[in-house]
């Protein structure tokens, strides 16, 4: 069972998709970029408090630090700041005794401030050495400020700044999937209604579905419009060619069954077995109607083209003249057929189903012989190629058929003088021709009737 994924869930997850991937790199951005931001701060606040710690130690002579020294550097530096500061003579003056171990240049005396990284008593410290020259109680010289801070005060204030930026963004995205979600479905709704209006029809009710629609989705309801449009045409060929099916099967099963009963009725052998060959022959004649309406059916619901073959067309019609000949000679009627010569070289290929091309061929032939009325002396096949196009003529010298006469010629159960067919060859014939993807025509000749297959050459 495939499950199918609504098209409102499709849609959300494509566009919040993206926006999720991109809240996740925004986040591990926007963390990083608060470190190096908490770096930098504190850094900074640790070069305050230095250059304060300095600046005290002199104007005080080496007491401790003030009051408001010391308050200015607890309240900028965010987290507890640890100092040592010696004197010009290198002794110890204020803060904490033991200052942690950093690696030096060698050069104490540089101005520039000194970061460096250590350890304090097991913890982690950012360490700032700045060095400046003062004179106290009249001994001039170099004084040596240290400070340094916890790492993880750092880092807290880090993961403050990140967490504040992933909620916002965080509060945002949900927000927008909100917005998205609700969305979608108010987008969508123009389809439920469409179908809404779609389960709200009757299966009898096939016309067009006027609703306004996106301009979107009006292409799927124009198709969905045509497509009712087909079905009902179909439906209505269907039933058309049932009802004419039926009528024409009623009269030969009636004649049949006339027949069948009228057998108990012969008056001797003879007259019985004259009607018994009445019989067969309605019942081959029956048999062909049937024959022929399972056929164009077949046609009309069928592609026929996907069981098509190569076809080398003059020696398919040569075996199916050759056939056919004995059955039309026997009435009387010349046959003839004009193909080009093999050993010539002069082949016609065409892709074609051979059981519906040689029957359409056959009801040209017995098209020929059931109406060409009591002037039918010949028959005669021609096998070539015209405007690029293989073509299959038969001609006769009948009573004639004109090119006006196709519409009527071509139609179902139609005939334009009463005879004993059916009204179905030609109508099969034109349908397999255009299933072929060429055409029958009806030539302008000058007497008696002639009828051109016309298909494409295979490859061309």
């Amino acid at each position: 069972m495939i499950r199918r994924t609504s098209l409102r869930v499709r849609l959300f997850a494509v566009i919040i998709s993206p926006l999720v991937l991109m809240a996740v790199l925004l986040g591990f951005w926007r963390f990083s970029e608060a470190q190096k931001t908490a770096e930098d701060l504190f850094d900074r606040s640790l070069l305050s408090a230095a250059l304060a710690i300095s600046r005290d130690v002199a104007v005080s002579g080496g007491d401790a630090l003030s009051r408001s020294t010391r308050d200015l550097i607890r309240d900028a530096s965010g987290g507890e700041v640890f100092y040592h500061a010696t004197g010009p003579d290198g002794l110890y003056v204020t803060g904490y005794a033991y200052p942690p171990a950093v690696a030096t240049s060698g050069d104490n005396t540089a101005p520039a401030p000194q970061f460096a990284q250590s350890v304090y008593r097991g913890e982690n410290v950012r360490v700032l050495r700045v060095t400046e020259r003062v004179t106290i109680e009249g001994l001039s010289g170099n004084s040596v400020v240290t400070v340094w801070q916890r790492l993880s005060d750092r880092q807290q204030f880090a993961r403050e700044l990140a967490i504040r930026a992933v909620a916002l963004i965080g509060a945002l995205l949900a927000t927008l999937a909100f917005v998205v979600w609700f969305g979608v479905a108010l987008g969508l709704r123009p389809l439920l209604d469409l179908q809404e209006a779609i389960e709200l029809r009757s299966p009898h009710d096939l016309s067009q579905i006027k609703r306004p629609v996106p301009v979107e989705v009006q292409g799927i309801l124009n198709r969905l419009n045509r497509l009712f449009g087909q079905v009902e045409h179909s439906i209505h060929a269907h039933q058309t060619f049932i009802s004419d099916a039926a009528h024409q099967l009623r009269n030969p099963a009636a004649a049949v069954q006339s027949m069948a009963e009228s057998l108990g009725d012969a008056v001797d052998e003879t007259d019985r077995q004259e009607r018994i060959s009445d019989l067969i022959t309605a019942a081959r004649g029956s048999a062909r109607i049937a024959e022929q309406l399972l056929s164009l059916d077949r046609l009309r619901q069928t592609d026929i083209a996907q069981g098509f073959d190569d076809i080398e067309l003059t020696a398919f019609i040569r075996d199916i003249c050759a056939d056919i000949g004995p059955s039309v000679l026997s009435k009387g009627v010349d046959f003839g057929l004009t193909a080009p010569l093999k050993e010539q070289g002069e082949e016609i290929h065409i892709r074609g189903d051979r059981l519906f091309l040689s029957e359409t061929v056959k009801n040209l032939i017995d098209n020929a012989l059931r109406h060409g009325g009591n002037a039918l002396s010949a028959i005669h096949v021609t096998v070539g190629i015209r405007d690029g196009l293989a073509t299959v003529t038969v001609a006769d010298d009948g009573k004639g058929l004109r090119p006006d006469q196709a519409n009527r010629a071509f139609s179902r159960f139609s005939e334009l003088e009463p005879s004993s067919g059916s009204g179905l060859g030609l109508a099969i014939a034109e349908s397999v021709a255009t299933q072929h993807a060429g055409r029958l025509d009806i030539d302008d000749v000058a007497s008696g009737a002639s009828l051109t297959l016309s298909l494409p050459i295979a490859g061309s």
